[in-house]
């Protein structure tokens, strides 16, 4: 028996690539695996580097938001990609839970020496609760939630719908934001997952349909209407503690006596998949056997014995891949681009490449393709905005403007980019 084709898996119209949904690109088709808390075990990562050589071009793509991505799946390839996926258990318990798996943990999490709290027990829970319960189904496949145990590894300037942030006293929970903003009332223990149940139903009981995410439906109805009877307490807690997101790279000392994660980036995202089967080589000899994506495009193999530690940087640093935070290309994002979307004014990746050899130090940019901004969320120290082939608009963060920021320079080249980013911020 053929095995069903994608499109036949889940009929629900959406515009955004899934396990079961592959979305054509310029490139072929666009599959994205969507991993449990960010992580992948060595087996599933070789089954997914044996498919993508197999039925699509060998080229992945690490996300923003601690997913995977298979590019160029063959039109021919695509139903015997999908089932080998899912006989590697890398799809939802119901098909038509693939597109609100959407949940974020740091990395680190359960080995951060900062945490406060051990959240991978009560991610479970949610995750389960989002793939059990069919209502849930219906959230827009961009709907996303943040659970964070106040890890010094974390992504704070994402954006979530609903965020969960441990605090001394427990977890708080905020909308339409990050756990850097104030909380909206501390939940009372034991009843994080009921609260989160109570809260997506009540979204979705509220929200027209053009509101499909948190921010669009709090832009129409007071916050008050959405807490009503969740039962939150008043906090005092304090503002949560700064992220240190050096630690994303390299080599650094868990919570657990003796032992390290380490962590590294494929330049701009990109990894051939021949380069994942060998770092899921190198997670089950240095390591644990578990590989990590990171939501800065990189991953992190956990639990290396302290003796262990060099040789995997060693090792990683032969298959190309940076462990350096201070390196040209681990501070530069890039989007697919022309030579992968139709979308894309320029070849942001090969633009990128080119504009890491003059890149000043301690300088971060994102290249993005066209205003949709898909390779990150929110805004960036500066963002270069393509308007044609090898030409950028120039913009700086400024949190009173909407994303990318406040431009500050038209049509630029990447040389006269270049000369911009190495001004001083009172130069600029």
């Amino acid at each position: 028996m053929n095995p069903p084709s994608p499109s036949a898996l889940v009929p629900r119209p959406s515009a955004c690539p899934g396990l079961l949904r592959i979305v054509p690109a310029r490139d072929g088709g666009l599959c994205r695996v969507k991993l449990p808390g960010g992580r992948l075990t060595a087996a599933q990562a070789r089954a997914i580097a044996a498919a993508s050589a197999r039925w699509a071009s060998g080229v992945l793509e690490l996300t923003n938001r601690a997913n995977l991505q298979l590019r160029g799946v063959r039109q021919d390839g695509a139903a015997a990609l999908v089932a080998e996926l899912q006989a590697a258990d890398l799809g939802p318990s119901d098909p038509a839970a693939d597109d609100v798996r959407n949940l974020l943990l740091s990395p680190s999490a359960g080995r951060d020496p900062q945490q406060l709290r051990d959240v991978r027990p009560l991610a479970a829970e949610l995750l389960a609760l989002l793939e059990g319960d069919r209502r849930l189904h219906g959230l827009s496949a961009k709907f996303a939630l943040q659970l964070d145990g106040g890890e010094a590894l974390a992504r704070l300037d994402h954006p979530h719908d609903v965020w969960l942030s441990a605090r001394a006293e427990g977890y708080v929970l905020g909308l339409a934001g990050t756990p850097a903003d104030a909380p909206l009332g501390l939940i009372p223990a034991g009843r994080e997952v009921a609260t989160v149940a109570t809260l997506l139903h009540r979204f979705l009981d509220l929200a027209d349909p053009e509101q499909s995410r948190m921010r669009q439906l709090l832009a129409q109805r007071p916050v008050e209407e959405l807490l009503a009877g969740l039962g939150l307490l008043p906090t005092k807690s304090h503002p949560r503690a700064p992220a240190e997101i050096a630690g994303r790279l390299g080599s650094h000392p868990q919570r657990q006596s003796g032992l390290f994660w380490i962590g590294a980036q494929p330049a701009l995202g990109r990894l051939p998949a021949k380069s994942l089967a060998t770092v899921a080589d190198l997670a089950e000899h240095h390591g644990n056997g578990d590989l990590h994506l990171t939501p800065w495009q990189g991953l992190l193999l956990p639990d290396v014995p302290v003796d262990q530690a060099a040789k995997l940087l060693a090792a990683l640093a032969t298959l190309e891949l940076i462990t350096d935070p201070a390196a040209p290309l681990a501070r530069l994002v890039a989007c697919t681009g022309s030579q992968g979307c139709a979308k894309g004014q320029a070849d942001t990746k090969g633009d990128a490449l080119r504009l890491a050899e003059q890149l000043p130090a301690e300088v971060e940019v994102h290249l993005s393709g066209c205003p949709r901004s898909c390779a990150l969320a929110g805004q960036a120290p500066h963002t270069l905005l393509a308007v044609a082939p090898g030409r950028y608009d120039l913009f700086v963060r400024d949190a009173t403007q909407p994303s990318p920021g406040r431009r500050r320079a038209t049509h630029l080249s990447l040389d006269e980019a270049a000369a911009w980013l190495a001004r001083s911020p009172s130069d600029a």
